[in-house]
């Protein structure tokens, strides 16, 4: 019964431990969200790196298009903002710990082990945290921002297609749907 237990609890470890992150948002409630038709971006201060801000500005311009979203610079409905940041984030130490059983003629046993894995090569990853930021030109006001995150260890094809995955997630939950 306890090795039951175990082993229940070790799954359910190993199923939390691969889930990933989720998108965020928050946003206005009271904001009548179907009015937005067009967009123009808010010129960004330069973050340090060229390559992802361009990135990160054509997903968003892309994805709102095809929502049916219009970029016009003069009296646009709405406003973006977006900001990135590129952090440390250590690898796993490669810790496993296992549950076994045997048995040998008429008895049986549990057992539990541990192992140890040493990383090759860098021991951090990165993050890259992305923000996007929608904010309603007559008022003003922030109505709508939301945040996500995604692993990467090198540049290239591989994070753009991850900036794109982000993007994507983000804007998913743009513009909020009420909630029937």
């Amino acid at each position: 019964m306890i090795f039951r237990h175990l082993l229940l609890l070790c799954f359910i470890l190993t199923i939390s431990a691969c889930q990933s992150t989720k998108s965020n948002s928050d946003y206005d409630t009271k904001y009548d969200f179907s009015q937005l038709k067009s967009f123009h971006f808010i010129e960004t201060p330069d973050q340090g790196d060229q390559l992802s801000a361009e990135r990160i500005r054509a997903n968003i311009r892309t994805t709102l298009i095809a929502k049916g979203f219009t970029e016009q610079a003069e009296q646009s409905d709405f406003l973006i903002s977006y900001a990135f940041l590129t952090k440390d984030k250590p690898k796993s130490s490669g810790l496993s710990i296992g549950l076994g059983t045997g048995t040998s003629g008429s008895h049986g046993g549990v057992g539990v082990g541990t192992s140890m894995g040493i990383p090759i090569g860098s021991d951090s990853a990165k993050i890259q945290v992305i923000q996007v930021d929608m904010i309603d030109t007559k008022e003003n006001r922030l109505i709508w921002r939301g945040t996500d995150e995604f692993d990467f260890e090198a540049g290239g094809d591989e994070k753009v297609a991850e900036t794109s995955k982000t993007i994507n997630q983000i804007l998913a939950l743009f513009p909020p749907q009420p909630k029937s």
